[in-house]
């Protein structure tokens, strides 16, 4: 965890982002006792369901579903009649330590999620950078020391990969392109540890098929590791599966085509954003998110594969993301389990 200093409270402050929250993050942790979550195959989720004392409970409900009319409504509480909170379940697994909170609507039973985590400046640097350069827009506020989240809707990659890749209806060529996007998003802003449980497959039905979207939901290992591999999803085991993929089922110059296209549309968001960018660049290049062992690891790595590059005269995570470099390598990526 790394805490948020105040010039990157002023930039959320500026644009929105920083919004005085009726229920913080530490009110949640005063739950009585939890009871642990099966999925409907008896396995362990590793989320627990909290249950709170009748004091704290309406306390804590009201502002729960105050927050939710912030995230939907822009805080128009004249719809929250309706709603009211059905569960409460606290993670303990992972850096985040998230609660995922699920409102439901009483008059027909639907329900949605949101997440209330603690702000993580490295966290925040992620979410910022998806929304700004991803074709995925996010919402999510802080206040003080608490982060809420909207909830990413998708099919977890690892449930999709077990249950749904091998299905006859999956076109697996669209998803073999949008994988390779996936990939090259991930390693042009650097976030790491992309395996297939920290991203969900969207599946929009298209003109006599199927498009595909790779959506991230795990944002904590923003510009932190030091080993450049981690920033690629393609040399995760875990997503060996849809590498297999995507080396049957594209060429060399396919995958060429797809990268080329993807930093294309960064740079048309890069464009129409550049100001809160460079404020947000601003911040991050001051900012500590990583340690100096790291920082100098991944300088030296990626001075390698881009020698034109000014990475050794970075002096911090946001110097390195901040700096552009050449549009191919200069010597080919390693081979094996990978798509680039």
């Amino acid at each position: 965890m790394f805490p948020v200093n105040e010039t990157l409270r002023r930039y959320l402050k500026k644009n929105g982002r920083e919004v005085k929250l009726p229920v913080a993050y530490s009110d949640l942790l005063r739950y009585t006792y939890s009871v642990p979550l099966h999925d409907k195959h008896g396995k362990d989720t590793l989320w627990e369901k909290t249950i709170y004392d009748k004091r704290e409970w309406d306390f804590i409900r009201e502002g729960l579903v105050k927050i939710y009319a912030t995230l939907k409504t822009e805080g128009d509480l004249s719809f929250i009649k309706h709603l009211d909170v059905a569960r409460i379940d606290y993670c303990s697994f992972g850096n985040s330590h998230p609660f995922r909170i699920r409102i439901v609507n009483k008059f027909n039973d639907n329900y949605d999620h949101y997440y209330i985590k603690i702000a993580d400046a490295s966290r925040i640097y992620g979410l910022e950078l998806e929304h700004l350069l991803s074709p995925n827009h996010i919402t999510y506020f802080t206040h003080q020391e608490t982060l809420v989240e909207e909830h990413i809707p998708g099919i977890p990659g690892d449930v999709f990969i077990r249950q749904q890749l091998q299905d006859p209806e999956t076109n697996r060529i669209r998803l073999a392109k949008e994988f390779v996007k996936f990939n090259e998003r991930c390693f042009v802003r650097l976030l790491g540890d992309m395996r297939s449980y920290n991203f969900v497959v969207d599946i929009t039905p298209d003109v006599e098929d199927y498009q595909y979207r790779i959506r991230c939901i795990d944002f904590d290992q923003q510009s932190y590791e030091g080993r450049k591999n981690l920033y690629l999803p393609q040399f995760f085991k875990e997503n060996y599966a849809l590498v297999d993929m995507a080396l049957q089922h594209l060429n060399r110059e396919s995958i060429e085509q797809y990268q080329f296209e993807e930093r294309t549309m960064i740079t048309y968001r890069l464009a129409t954003t550049r100001y809160r960018m460079k404020e947000l660049l601003d911040c991050m290049t001051k900012d500590t998110i990583s340690t100096p062992e790291k920082i100098e690891q991944l300088k030296k790595e990626l001075s390698a594969l881009y020698p034109n590059s000014p990475f050794q005269k970075c002096r911090s995570m946001g110097d390195i993301v901040k700096n552009p470099a050449q549009t191919k390598p200069a010597k080919a990526p390693e081979t094996g389990n990978a798509v680039a």
